[in-house]
């Protein structure tokens, strides 16, 4: 799998990630469910959505299999 998202891309993704999943515990709701998908993205570093668009902001950093 080739990394498609970047250092702060990634930094963006775990912090709103995290705050999402934190928001929704203390609104006591699902949406905050959502948080689960950023984190997740940001801690393999690959974004399926970005794939068919070809976005990648991981360029000219060491790309992974």
């Amino acid at each position: 799998m080739q990394k498609n998202v970047g250092k702060v891309d990634q930094i963006i993704r775990i912090i709103l990630g995290l705050a999402l999943i934190i928001w929704g515990f203390v609104a006591h709701n699902w949406w905050g469910a959502i948080g689960i998908i950023f984190l997740g993205t940001g801690l393999i570093r690959f974004c399926p959505l970005y794939a068919p668009f070809k976005i990648n902001t991981a360029k000219g950093e060491e790309q992974g299999s």
